[in-house]
């Protein structure tokens, strides 16, 4: 059973987005003469194929969002693209020179939660593009006990990753991240 509605809520957010002013800038005109920043949702087929590949079951929420949208455009200032199935790919196969640089000696003013990301962060599933030297990622060291995986978003920009107990929880937050940005 599918407890995330994932149809409202990212209809919500593709309204907010094409109705700010921010569309007109940072989505391209074809988006949004189609009105829709996203995708035809991934087949179970698509969807084995991608947790075949990377040996793992992927988190209830991720899961059920690729069954809806098989990616998605624009997402905010600093996340232009969430991956489709066939484009997610664990952290350390694209980007090993920003984890080598993550996991050296932390700043002494560091928080021991951005210090603990070092150790986690080879492990990582990287679920979107990098944007503004930004991307989400999702820790499978950190399992809820309904199978979610810790989310995250990292940026080079910021002294750690904001966390949250899971990719939905993390959506909802962006989404009234977006909202603050637009008003």
């Amino acid at each position: 059973m599918d407890n995330f509605a994932w149809k409202p809520f990212m209809q919500q957010w593709n309204r907010d987005l094409l109705e700010s002013e921010y569309s007109s800038y940072h989505v391209s005109a074809e988006v949004v003469r189609s009105g829709w920043l996203g995708y035809p949702g991934a087949t179970a087929t698509q969807i084995a194929q991608v947790e075949a590949r990377l040996g793992v079951k992927l988190p209830p929420s991720y899961r059920s969002f690729l069954e809806f949208t098989n990616g998605w455009g624009r997402v905010n200032r600093a996340i232009y693209k969430l991956w489709s199935v066939e484009e997610v790919e664990w952290f350390s196969v694209r980007h090993q020179d920003w984890i080598d640089i993550w996991k050296q000696e932390p700043e002494p003013d560091y928080e021991p939660e951005a210090q603990a990301e070092g150790v986690f962060i080879q492990s990582t599933l990287e679920i979107s593009d990098v944007g503004d030297g930004a991307i989400y990622l999702l820790n499978p060291q950190i399992i809820t006990p309904d199978g979610e995986w810790e989310a995250w978003f990292f940026a080079n920009w910021l002294p750690g990753a904001t966390i949250y107990p899971s990719f939905w929880e993390m959506m909802q937050d962006e989404h009234e991240r977006f909202l603050r940005l637009i008003e």
